[in-house]
């Protein structure tokens, strides 16, 4: 096979899903470095996006949800799974918005006893018909691409909470350094919620890791937890087990 047929390929692969070197590599039958390489020249074409160990596609502008809604199933599930089971019977949950945190939201629906409050629309859906749990939504000017909701009317709303904990998706996740959105208000209002929460749980899979290529960004300089998938090799996750405010969750296949 030619380098440009394969790389076209590539690319059409991480337009379903981000993929690692090693399994690329393995599925063209050809060395990690090959892959490196041929990764490297997509991002230069602005096809790819570059991210520790791998590769994702670089749509024009954000994905939409439910673009997003398609990719990383499995991970996604996994990592709401092992989210779950950190939720304590009677909690006062803050959930964002976004798809990992949605999938947390599906596996609530058979509590009973909890309050969520949340920002996120898909939360609010997966959650209108749960009669057990308290569902609480912040309002504001709701993001159509995200269907999130941000601005100083859920700002606003959420100074008046204190949740027990906050379950928050990012764009990309770096230790030392935070969460980063696309938009400013994004990054505020999930500043606002690790303020109101007493623990904190960032739900990202294993292409978010180490991924900085949004602009605005949410500090994290307390204890917090990370939840990622078993695709994360310990090349990504050794930043965030290094410092002492991280304890990293690898959520099981």
């Amino acid at each position: 096979m030619k380098a440009e047929e394969r790389r076209a390929r590539i690319a059409r692969i991480l337009r379903e899903q981000p993929v690692r070197v090693e399994e690329l590599a393995g599925r063209f039958e050809v060395s990690p470095s090959t892959i490196r390489r041929d990764l490297a020249t997509l991002s230069d074409e602005g096809a790819v996006v570059r991210t520790y160990g791998g590769a994702l596609s670089a749509a024009p502008g954000e994905q939409s949800l439910h673009e997003r809604e398609r990719l990383a199933l499995a991970q996604k599930a996994a990592i709401a799974k092992a989210a779950e089971s950190r939720v304590r019977p009677g909690a006062v949950l803050l959930l964002d918005a976004g798809t990992t945190v949605g999938a947390l939201a599906e596996r609530l629906a058979s509590w009973s006893g909890i309050t969520v409050v949340t920002n996120g629309l898909t939360t609010l859906d997966a959650l209108a018909d749960s009669e057990g749990v308290e569902l609480v939504s912040l309002g504001g000017a709701v993001r159509h691409v995200s269907l999130g909701m941000i601005g100083p009317i859920a700002e606003g709303a959420l100074r008046g909470i204190t949740a027990d904990a906050v379950f928050l998706g990012a764009d990309g996740v770096v230790a030392g350094r935070g969460v980063c959105e696309g938009t400013a208000e994004q990054a505020s209002l999930k500043r606002l919620m690790v303020e109101q929460a007493r623990e904190v749980f960032v739900l990202a899979d294993a292409s978010k890791l180490g991924r900085a290529d949004s602009h605005w960004w949410t500090p994290l300089d307390r204890p917090w937890t990370l939840i990622t998938d078993s695709g994360a090799a310990e090349d990504d996750l050794a930043p965030f087990r290094e410092r002492d405010e991280v304890t990293v969750v690898v959520a099981g296949p």
